[in-house]
């Protein structure tokens, strides 16, 4: 017997608000109609979490679940930052915990093929997340290796752009004889993921024998191991050469620890950059940026090098109206590789921020956003601040530039004021020695003080592209003081695309502001006339009973 194709008014999927329940795909445990879609909305009370878990599963197979599929989502937005994960054929999904009181649940069947389908039962959470092995035990079978057994359970499939890892009971000591399989997917186009610690306490020992912590570069435990880790040192930065990054735990039965807390992030969410100029976005830009990230973006450059950072767009969720600070979706921006670094900005709302600067060659910048309001995101480009020592006498610029530091430039590349005024190489260095009258060079007044200001180019252009790098050179005679400033790197066009974009918000704005202005102009005129006629009649009326 053939499923039927699903009848008009068929009841699935809904609102599910009780504090425990169950649900299954619509004639369960017969085979499920055709082309149908069910999507239930499970809400529990605020400050708890969904514990989601399912008794039986069979769907329609296929390698990407492209036909017939079930998706769990963190909240309510389906999204693909929310996505916790998609599943199909006749392996049930792990159980899931929500990261708030929110789940979302979809069920869709196409018009081939149909199965028995599932269920599943939910519960409110404490909130942390890991105590759902109740509801397990009375709606899974029972057997010695079940992870139902543990009081504790823990690992899941996820396929977000990021998200966070945590040890069973974190940052309370975990329990013994765990065991935990984290396996994380990437949804952000295929590539690489990366994994970072925050946290690490976990029972040390020779060769890591007792408690530890594993990764593999792959999808199974028989994919490349990256690294087995116990003790209290924070693993280092791991990054994958697959879209698939298995983690595993486990305990024994004595001695534990904190337990670890970790970060990943894939696709969009993550990049390194090594190139002297970039540009980055957050992800989906111009689009809205997806709820529950953590992405992180870092330029590495060569020694020597400083990292130029310019906003050429930003809106985020604005200021907390309690705080006035950026307490929801935010951008920060650090100065190193690691968050460990001095914060160099923190920026939410429609802001305008300034070019900022690092101090050494790299620059780390955090996307965090909530679990709700999402707006366009970010657009940035960056320039990498050439290494160089300017000095200057009463007569003369000296400009010193490692030619390691520009090792693909020819001398005529790199000139003061006009080409002619190019640098000579003398011992690993490209040198430019010239005097005040000379390449381009004018006298002006700053701050009521005598300075001399002249332009350094390099010349980084390759074939069509053309790509100049300006510096403003500055000179006060009297003192002897020299100072260098970038002042144009980021491609123009690109500059200027994005100044448009955000010129025409703000023509827009300043359009709806004229409108109001002109609105009120005009009431105020029609309410002044009718002040100055009701005066004239009173001074008619008054002159009338004088004369009578």
């Amino acid at each position: 017997s053939h499923p039927p194709l699903c009848p008009l008014g068929i009841k699935c999927g809904g609102v599910l608000s009780a504090p425990a329940g169950n649900f299954s795909s619509p004639n369960f445990p017969r085979p499920y109609p055709y082309e149908t879609e069910c999507t239930w909305l499970i809400v529990v009370a605020e400050g708890s979490s969904v514990l989601l878990s399912f008794s039986h599963f069979e769907l329609e197979y296929h390698a990407a679940c492209a036909y017939d599929y079930l998706q769990v989502y963190n909240g309510a937005s389906r999204d693909r930052g929310n996505l916790l994960g998609t599943f199909c054929g006749r392996s049930p999904p792990p159980p899931f915990s929500s990261a708030w009181h929110v789940m979302a649940v979809v069920f869709r069947s196409d018009r081939h093929v149909a199965k028995r389908g599932f269920a599943a039962a939910y519960q409110k959470g404490s909130g942390e997340g890991w105590r759902w092995w109740s509801i397990c035990l009375s709606v899974l079978p029972r057997h010695p290796h079940h992870p139902c057994l543990l009081t504790d359970a823990c690992g899941g499939q996820l396929t977000g752009l990021s998200g966070e890892i945590t040890s069973p009971r974190y940052p309370e000591s975990y329990p013994n004889d765990a065991e935990c399989l984290w396996s994380i997917g990437g949804a952000g186009g295929g590539g690489p993921l990366t994994l970072v610690f925050v946290d690490f306490q976990v029972e040390g020992g020779q060769g890591c024998s007792f408690d530890y912590v594993a990764l593999f570069d792959g999808p199974t435990t028989a994919t490349p191991r990256l690294g087995r880790y116990c003790g209290s040192a924070r693993p280092p930065r791991v990054v994958s050469s697959t879209p698939h990054l298995l983690i595993l735990f486990k305990s024994d039965f004595n001695i534990g620890g904190r337990g670890f807390k970790a970060y990943f992030y894939s696709g969009e969410c993550q990049e390194v950059f090594t190139t002297i100029k970039g540009n980055f976005s957050s992800p989906q830009y111009p689009s809205f940026y997806p709820n529950n990230l953590k992405c992180q973006w870092r330029v590495q450059l060569p020694l020597g090098y400083r990292v130029k950072v310019f906003f050429l767009d930003v809106e985020l969720e604005g200021r907390s109206s309690l705080t006035g600070h950026c307490d929801y979706d935010h951008l920060a921006a650090f100065d190193g590789g690691t968050e460990d670094g001095s914060l160099l900005g923190r920026w939410c709302g429609r802001e305008s921020p300034a070019p900022i600067t690092s101090h050494s060659n790299q620059i780390l910048l955090v996307l965090h956003t909530d679990r709700n309001t999402a707006k366009r995101g970010f657009s940035i480009t960056y320039v990498g601040v050439v290494p160089m020592n300017v000095s200057c006498t009463r007569t003369d610029f000296h400009i010193q530039i490692p030619v390691q530091s520009l090792a693909q430039l020819e001398r005529n590349r790199v000139y003061l004021g006009t080409p002619s005024c190019a640098a000579q190489v003398v011992g690993g260095n490209f040198k430019i020695h010239t005097r005040f009258d000379t390449c381009g060079t004018e006298s002006q007044k700053r701050n009521n003080t005598s300075v001399v200001v002249s332009t350094l180019y390099i010349d980084f252009s390759a074939g069509d592209q053309e790509d100049i790098h300006q510096y403003e050179v500055q000179c006060e005679p009297k003192r002897k003081e020299a100072s260098v400033t970038l002042i144009a790197g980021p491609n123009p066009s690109r500059l200027s695309q994005a100044e448009n974009l955000v010129d025409a918000q703000q023509r827009e704005q300043e359009a709806t502001d004229t409108r109001e202005i002109k609105s009120q102009d005009t009431s105020d005129i029609v309410f002044i006339s009718i002040c100055i006629l009701a005066g004239l009649l009173m001074v008619i009326a008054v002159v009338g009973l004088v004369l009578l």
